[in-house]
């Protein structure tokens, strides 16, 4: 026989007893508060219904809340602004006190022998020895440039060293992205690059089939390679660099080198047909030379990034990904995105964004995390979080934005007209031109009303020298680590059927140098580049009136 519950009814004697306990308790509690003399705070009535003026006085009462709220933001940021100023005095003092022991290591050390310490992957330093080492070995180096801003992608330093090696070397610009400019500003800007460099335009595959992506299509629903795997001007670049080739009467090797996120890797991919280096959105995938094989007389060089100078201006940096959107620093990223709003058409910004008028990039910050309900509690907006995926969809490839060619062209210190003819000699420039046009007509372009016309700040300044480098210890170390390995030099298989066995990239021993070594010195005619580029003063419309200020989409209760 199963147990019975026990019951849970009382005896009338202990049921009373216990409602006598709570009520002396309740009494003693009165007594206490009475004694304290603390009452209950007084609910706000509100406004009645009846009210002369009742929406004037909301009216005034949200202006007031708002005033409050912007002047605890304002307070707020120049708490951190402050933070962020002592941390970067600190920063300076700190790199200021290790160059000093560094230099007097080195001067102690002479007489000994120095040993070369194994640098970190993830390290400035480590980044331009690899970059200094495809610039070595290339025969043809392959400028990548963002086309929607070409400008600001390009790096003096980088030319320079390139085209005052003394050797045969030659440099190729490679305008990537063609189809998130519209059309006719594509072609005013191969235009004006062909004066100074030979210029392929260019659209790279930003995901390629590979073995393990089939394999997991297979088990999972399908992806749609269509518009992602699709390139174009592909067969024109390899065109030209096998013509090239045959002058040369040699296998010629072709580095491919730009600032972070321009498509290097991409591009490489897009030659051969299918994944062989890993790409990704955070900057610092690629850390070493890779070597890919296209055929027997061509071989690509992969490079990491190219190290932009910490005295450019905050567009620059904003634009060149090294602001780090997921780092602790709020401060630049702020800044980073008023640089880009401010050099933008603001009625542009609008319409893309879909938020009314707005009176600074703060107030823009605010209307689009209340828009897209990115709130702090209280209903505050989170201007921090939302000026990161703000600044994450410019580096990437979600905003089409277009910049127009400078009106007067004037060639750099370095560059001189028996320059550009030496640049240009090797390869037939006429079909090159008639190659660009076909890929230009052949792509589906944004309309220019689509597109956020935008004002470059110019050539960004780069760092290419390792003994140039002053390691910040906290701004490269969150870059994201590459699914491979990549502790040497990498290298593919000619052989298609072991390819598919085995990684599209092998590793390899040492690095492959040409015969020619460069030297390259910085630009010392760039005054412009290294000063803060001014940020762009385009007239805001005056601050809203009151009565324009009140919503009356707003329910009050």
């Amino acid at each position: 026989a199963e147990l019975r519950k026990a019951s849970k009814r009382l005896s009338c004697h202990k049921r009373y007893k216990i409602q006598k306990k709570i009520r002396e308790h309740h009494r003693k509690v009165r007594k206490e508060a009475k004694k304290r003399k603390q009452k209950k705070p007084k609910k706000d009535p509100g406004i009645p219904s009846a009210a002369p003026f009742k929406e004037e006085l909301l009216r005034e009462a949200e202006q007031r809340k708002q005033r409050l709220e912007e002047l605890k933001q304002k307070q707020k940021l120049n708490r951190q602004k402050e933070h962020e100023k002592k941390r970067k005095l600190e920063a300076k003092k700190n790199a200021a006190s290790i160059k000093e022991k560094a230099e007097e290591k080195e001067s102690s050390g002479k007489s000994k022998g120095k040993t070369k310490k194994p640098l970190n992957k993830n390290s400035k330093q480590s980044f331009c020895r690899e970059l200094m080492k495809v610039l070595e070995a290339s025969d043809v180096v392959l400028e990548v440039l963002d086309a929607r801003d070409p400008m600001g992608c390009r790096c003096p330093q980088l030319e320079q060293a390139v085209t005052c090696s003394g050797g045969n070397k030659k440099l190729l610009l490679v305008l990537n992205k063609i189809d998130l400019v519209p059309k006719d500003n594509i072609e005013k800007w191969l235009k004006y690059l062909k004066k100074e460099f030979p210029t392929v335009a260019f659209k790279s595959a930003t995901m390629m089939k590979d073995k393990t992506m089939e394999q997991v299509t297979k088990r999972r629903a399908r992806v749609d390679f269509s518009e992602t795997s699709q390139y174009f001007g592909s067969k024109c670049l390899l065109k030209l660099l096998q013509e090239y080739g045959k002058t040369q009467d040699k296998a010629i090797q072709v580095g491919v080198v730009g600032f972070p996120n321009v498509g290097k890797s991409s591009i490489i991919n897009s030659l051969k047909g299918k994944r062989a280096c890993n790409v990704g959105l955070a900057r610092g995938v690629t850390k070493s030379m890779q070597i890919v094989h296209l055929d027997k007389q061509t071989k690509m060089l992969d490079s990491p990034s190219i190290i932009a100078d910490p005295s450019n201006s905050a567009l620059a940096l904003a634009l060149r990904s090294i602001i780090n959107p997921e780092g602790p620093d709020s401060a630049d990223v702020l800044e980073g995105v008023y640089a880009i709003i401010n050099h933008c058409s603001k009625q542009q910004v609008m319409m893309h964004y879909n938020i009314p008028d707005f009176r600074d990039p703060e107030e823009f910050l605010s209307l689009l995390a209340q828009k897209r309900g990115m709130l702090k509690k209280g209903g505050v907006p989170d201007i921090e979080n939302m000026a990161k995926l703000v600044l994450c969809d410019w580096t990437g490839a979600r905003i089409k934005y277009y910049s127009q060619p400078p009106g007067f062209q004037k060639l750099p210190p370095y560059l001189t007209e028996q320059k550009v003819a030496e640049m240009q000699e090797g390869f037939n420039l006429n079909n090159l031109e008639q190659e660009n046009s076909n890929t230009v007509q052949a792509l589906k372009h944004p309309s220019p009303a689509s597109s956020i016309a935008f004002q470059s700040a110019g050539m960004t300044n780069g760092t290419i020298e390792e003994n140039k480098v002053i390691e910040e210890g906290s701004e490269w170390g969150h870059m994201e680590t590459s699914k491979e390995e990549e502790d040497e030099l990498t290298e593919s298989d000619d052989n298609e059927d072991d390819m598919e066995e085995d990684d599209d990239v092998q590793l390899t021993g040492k690095a492959k140098p040409g015969k020619q070594q460069t030297n390259p010195t910085h630009s010392t005619g760039q005054k412009a580049g290294n000063e803060r580029s001014r940020s762009l003063s385009f007239s805001l419309d005056k601050p809203v009136d009151e009565d324009d200020a009140y919503d009356f989409n707003t329910d009050y209760v």
